[in-house]
């Protein structure tokens, strides 16, 4: 069973792993909780991981501090060819004291498919 959550709930969890993969990231706190960053995938749409900027390990073994979600419509991916007719990137900020990742997102759709990306805790 999932339960969808805001990224703001990452605030003060402790992660011990993240295991990354180009359609969802997994989360696991010192408490044993599960989360998943995913998007679900359906026909006309590609939503992915296409980015992330800053060392993943420094989300390990402290507690976030930052936890933020952005969008933009700006801007698509230099030297590809488009068929789709809309486009997103979400981009997830997530900091401790060590330092910050932001996880980049980019999804692609005919415009009747959702690009958004969803957190779900898993129980």
């Amino acid at each position: 069973m999932e339960t969808d959550i805001n990224i703001s709930e990452f605030v003060g969890k402790t992660f011990v792993s993240i295991n990354v993969r180009d359609e969802f990231i997994d989360f696991l706190t010192d408490k044993k909780e599960k989360y998943q960053m995913y998007h679900e995938q359906d026909c006309c749409e590609t939503v992915y991981v296409d980015d992330i900027c800053g060392n993943i390990v420094d989300l390990l073994e402290s507690p976030i501090l930052k936890a933020e979600e952005r969008t933009s419509n700006d801007n698509r991916k230099e030297g590809q060819e488009y068929y789709e007719d809309s486009f997103m990137w979400t981009f997830y900020e997530i900091a401790t004291i060590k330092g910050s990742v932001t996880i980049k997102w980019y999804g692609e759709s005919n415009g009747y498919y959702s690009e958004e990306v969803s957190i779900a805790k898993l129980t």
